[in-house]
């Protein structure tokens, strides 16, 4: 195990450079979750023989990926950074991927819980626009994204970020000589493997549209919540909750309970479709 114990020391975040810019695994990760999750969708669409075309699915996809890209890093400005008044101020740094110094760093710091905002909002407007049937594409990206999930947490794993908190477990990774949970990789395989099978299963079984999206939101809440247990704080935050719980779990406690809402409502609500 040990090899496995210090394999942060033996691997570099960095990929390659292209003209001296590096290239991290965990942009490399991130492309690959939207190509996996958009391949899936269209894989699900053939198979269940959703009423959408891959020509739609790939203007869909357009759309969702800005708003994802957008609600990802103001989510994270505004639940995690201590610099929040300074990027309201100053928006154009919000995307600004070079340093004080000049130096290309890429864009640091995404929040999966903005990341969902902005998927909402630019789902909506995709229906709304194109007059599609909003429920129907949650429903499809219910059953996509957690696959293209796991490639994101095994890029945050990669780029040695979001790492677990202390522990004796001897699966632990050393962070600066600290031993600790390898929490991103719990949350690939709980967030995504294990949400992905058992919505998968269900699909079948679903009885109204929308079921199965709603359905994501709780069982990655409910998931999202459990693995936090491992995972260290965000450092700026610490713990906030009663002293216990993580800004994560409260998020997710928020979707979750919005989930389950709309799942008891549109289920009595016979005429949404």
């Amino acid at each position: 195990m040990k090899i496995w114990n210090e394999i942060y020391a033996q691997f570099d975040p960095v990929a390659f450079k292209v003209f001296g810019m590096a290239v991290h695994w965990y942009g490399i990760m991130y492309v690959l979750a939207l190509l996996v999750a958009l391949m899936v969708a269209k894989w699900i669409a053939r198979k269940d023989s959703y009423p959408i075309s891959n020509l739609e699915l790939d203007s869909y996809f357009i759309w969702v990926e800005i708003g994802v890209i957008l609600g990802a890093r103001l989510g994270y400005i505004i639940f995690y950074d201590p610099y929040t008044s300074y990027y309201l101020l100053n928006p154009w740094q919000i995307f600004n991927p070079f340093d004080k110094e000049g130096n290309f760093v890429g864009i640091r710091g995404m929040s999966y819980h903005g990341a969902v905002i902005g998927f909402l909002v630019a789902s909506l407007l995709y229906a709304k626009i194109k007059k599609a049937n909003f429920w129907l594409f949650m429903d499809l990206a219910g059953l996509s994204i957690p696959l293209g999930y796991v490639f994101g947490r095994i890029g945050n794993f990669l780029n040695q970020e979001l790492v677990g908190r202390e522990t004796t477990n001897p699966i632990g990774i050393y962070v600066d000589g600290i031993l600790r949970h390898p929490s991103q990789l719990y949350e690939a395989f709980l967030e995504g493997i294990v949400v992905f099978v058992i919505l998968y299963a269900y699909r079948k079984r679903a009885t109204f549209i929308g079921q199965i999206g709603l359905l994501y939101g709780l069982l990655y809440s409910i998931m999202r919540f459990i693995a936090e247990f491992f995972r260290e704080p965000d450092i700026e935050l610490g713990f906030i909750a009663f002293n216990f719980f993580t800004q994560g779990q409260l998020l997710s406690l928020i979707i979750g309970v919005i989930a389950l809402i709309l799942l008891f409502a549109k289920k009595d609500y016979k005429g949404v479709k």
